[in-house]
């Protein structure tokens, strides 16, 4: 299940580049999340007993959807706006790293031993590889524009942890479809609301890429995001251990972002940061093997 939705966000990266291409990100991230939020209520059964569990719950739902769809996807295509597809990829592949670091201080029992520190220490080698060797960033003006972008990237994975953290520690036991659904809907329209602040409205027309993207966008994140609340609640599930399951999306997202973006290509310093990157994945693997897990 947790390689399902890796595998539906890997493809993530090269939608959300097509999508920027007519439309500003946040008006863009609104839209998006609120039509996956909607996708989700018809598979949530009983409309009463939902409504009762939302109206008892709005508070946490709508702090989910501060955290895990406002503040992270917000961060998330502002980010992209500034770094290239492959790059992007890799920089929020990065995101177990952080969100480690996260839980270590926030949920008992899912501390960083030596072993995880050692293999989150190899990942974070890997994007650095990548981010100060990358070729081509041409102006000092350009190369700031993409480091910028990549410290946005990372508070981006941080959100993600306190967003995961949200919804491993939920008491509650709301149900996850009910927190997927609702904390999109919330974020995206606090999202949409944000880019008609700071973006305006725009209205198109639009080509039929576009809106291919937003579909696809629209359905992976419903598929995806369900999927991970669904693992998360599982008992005993540490946030760490899932997570390490995400260092597959960066090399697929870099590899579909190879393939199908016209400007972007494969760099050996590149594949070396990926090498290190996947040696972290193996090695914050079998941890959780040891343990198990």
């Amino acid at each position: 299940m947790a390689i399902i939705a890796c595998m539906l966000w890997a493809t993530a990266f090269v939608g959300v580049k097509i999508g920027l291409k007519y439309n500003a990100p946040f008006q863009f991230a609104g839209i998006r999340f609120f039509i996956s939020g909607l996708m989700i209520l018809p598979f949530i059964p009983g409309f009463k007993s939902t409504m009762k569990v939302v109206g008892n719950n709005i508070g946490k739902l709508i702090l989910l959807g501060f955290v895990q769809t406002f503040l992270q996807y917000a961060l998330f295509y502002k980010g992209l706006s500034f770094v290239p597809g492959a790059l992007s990829a890799m920089v929020v592949g990065s995101g177990p790293l952080f969100i480690a670091i996260v839980a270590h201080f926030l949920m008992p029992g899912d501390t960083i031993t030596g072993k995880k520190l050692l293999s989150i220490t190899v990942g974070l080698v890997g994007i650095a590889i990548i981010s100060i060797g990358r070729k081509g960033f041409g102006s000092a003006a350009e190369t700031a524009g993409i480091g910028i972008g990549i410290i946005i990237l990372i508070a981006n994975n941080i959100m993600s942890g306190f967003g995961n953290i949200l919804v491993a520690a939920d008491k509650r036991r709301i149900p996850p479809l009910i927190l997927s659904s609702f904390s999109m809907i919330l974020g995206g329209a606090m999202l949409f609301v944000l880019g008609l602040i700071t973006e305006g409205y725009r209205s198109g027309p639009f080509p039929l890429e576009y809106y291919a993207s937003l579909g696809w966008l629209s359905f992976l994140s419903a598929a995806a995001i369900s999927i991970w609340y669904t693992l998360l609640k599982r008992p005993g599930v540490k946030v760490s251990e899932l997570n390490f399951w995400k260092f597959i999306i960066p090399v697929l997202g870099a590899v579909l972002s190879w393939l199908i973006l016209p400007n972007e290509s494969p760099t050996l310093i590149a594949i070396v940061g990926m090498v290190f990157v996947a040696i972290a994945l193996v090695m914050l693997n079998r941890i959780g093997k040891s343990r198990g897990i």
